[in-house]
């Protein structure tokens, strides 16, 4: 049955190039990105690794964890590490899980039936500190992904949670939030008492809390 938004992120135990990954226990506490790439020594899937690796930092501020797949043998994993960081200048400093028996690929309905080929398509995954699974997003091979943006909705999920904010169009970091429909204006009061902009009973627009 393909996942949802909402479902409980599947567990497994799986090798990587960091040693047996198990992953709710691995996860632990903190958000997780999860992400395929479909195969060792593609040039988009190169770059990508590279940036997560830099963007390391960024994710520590956010409790989130970073973790790859592909679907060849952990020996091609060790070889394409070097080629990483010879070619983006920065080591690889997270797990890249060796599912050559596609075992978490079909855990994550990674493999698509009508896709030109048998090899896993570029998903990602957010999940929270719940294992729920938050944000879905499948790319084209010849695409690389933009992980500022993905950045930009972990952001976006944890204001959510934090403060019962969402967030409007082209929002950025610091940029006005939204107060969720289902919180009362009186609930509100007591989460936003400088008060806040009323455009439309459901439109209320709060500057972000901190910023």
């Amino acid at each position: 049955m393909a996942l949802r938004l909402g479902d409980i992120a599947p567990d497994f135990t799986q090798e990587s190039t960091e040693g047996p990954i198990h992953f709710h226990e691995w996860a632990g506490d903190s958000w997780v990105i999860l992400f395929s790439h479909p195969k060792d020594f593609t040039p988009v899937c190169t770059t990508e690794l590279g940036e997560v690796s830099r963007l390391k930092p960024e994710f520590e501020k956010r409790n989130t964890k970073a973790i790859g797949l592909s679907v060849d043998p952990l020996e091609d994993h060790r070889a394409w590490v070097g080629d990483i960081q010879e070619t983006q200048g920065c080591a690889l400093n997270f797990p890249l899980l060796a599912d050559a028996d596609r075992k978490v690929s079909d855990l994550y309905d990674m493999i698509h039936p009508n896709a030109n080929d048998t090899l896993t398509v570029r998903s990602v995954f957010i999940i929270d500190p719940n294992k729920k699974i938050r944000l879905m997003l499948t790319y084209p091979a010849s695409t690389g992904r933009h992980f500022d943006e993905i950045l930009r909705v972990l952001d976006s999920l944890q204001l959510t949670d934090s403060h019962k904010l969402a967030t409007p169009v082209n929002w950025q970091p610091g940029g006005d939030c939204i107060i969720v429909p289902a919180l009362s204006n009186e609930e509100a009061a007591k989460l936003f008492p400088e008060g806040w902009d009323e455009q439309k009973p459901y439109l209320r627009l709060v500057k972000q809390p901190g910023k």
